[in-house]
């Protein structure tokens, strides 16, 4: 699975504004893809008015200007030996140090998906049928779903939607499978996670689909709805009853 590239921010206290509405800035960003954080790097750009005109790169070493004041800062800054291996000391002193903090909070800690798979389109005989394998409430985003068919890894027909965030630290992913049914095939949703320490296949059951099964469970739950009322009032009835008193006529 593909790693992410991991990027904290941190913000200076001070963000400038003049009373003519302009405005100066300068974050610090630590970008990084290796779990050891051996590739750290700091971004130190210099904003005005949302413009980076120039910015600090720990990779290089130094200033990098993009406008014509910027390429004049730029060069400014590079002739103060302090305060380049002050920003260079940064990656080991502010970036590592909060990123091993957000590594045993949040990087580290995994959450198994919820994989579901279901019939969402049946093959009339003509068109093919349609299934989706759906991985709920996982972290970390990284994750990969195939398809089985009888034993054999399925390349074509398939369609995927990217990992989305649900807004609450966790994701979800949807793919789907067209295929012509055949009597008696295994169809299958491979899922690998970093929560799993082996993929899980899910194995879909074409004896009843989801539709078939909702309205078994809505006629079930009507007919004992039914069996409800008609002893409640049989019940009632026969309370009335006791309770006459029968007049010859």
């Amino acid at each position: 699975m593909s790693k992410l590239l991991k990027i904290l921010l941190f913000l200076l206290p001070a963000v400038l504004h003049t009373a003519n509405g302009h405005s100066l800035a300068q974050p610090f960003w630590c970008y990084w893809s290796k779990a050891d954080l051996s590739d750290m790097e700091l971004i130190v750009p210099a904003i005005f008015n949302k413009i980076n005109y120039a910015e600090y790169n720990s990779t290089l070493g130094k200033f990098v200007g993009y406008t014509e004041l910027g390429i004049y800062n730029a060069e400014r800054f590079n002739n103060d030996p302090t305060q380049l291996a002050g920003l260079k000391d940064s990656v080991e002193t502010v970036c590592k140090p909060n990123a091993g903090i957000y590594y045993s909070a949040i990087l580290s800690k995994t959450v198994e998906p919820q994989v579901k798979v279901k019939l969402v389109k049946k093959s009339d005989g003509t068109h093919p049928a349609r299934l989706m394998c759906s991985a709920y409430r996982f972290y970390p985003p990284q994750i990969t779903v195939t398809w089985m068919r009888n034993g054999i890894k399925v390349e074509g027909d398939v369609t995927s939607t990217e990992e989305m965030a649900d807004g609450d630290w966790y994701y979800q992913i949807h793919s789907h499978l067209e295929y012509m049914p055949e009597s008696g095939e295994q169809i299958s949703c491979v899922v690998q996670h970093a929560s799993f320490q082996k993929p899980m296949e899910y194995k879909w059951d074409p004896s009843m689909s989801e539709p078939d099964k909702s309205k078994i469970a809505i006629g079930a739950s009507g007919l004992v709805l039914g069996i409800v009322l008609s002893a409640a009032g049989f019940i009632y009835y026969k309370k009335k009853a006791s309770g006459r008193i029968l007049v010859p006529t």
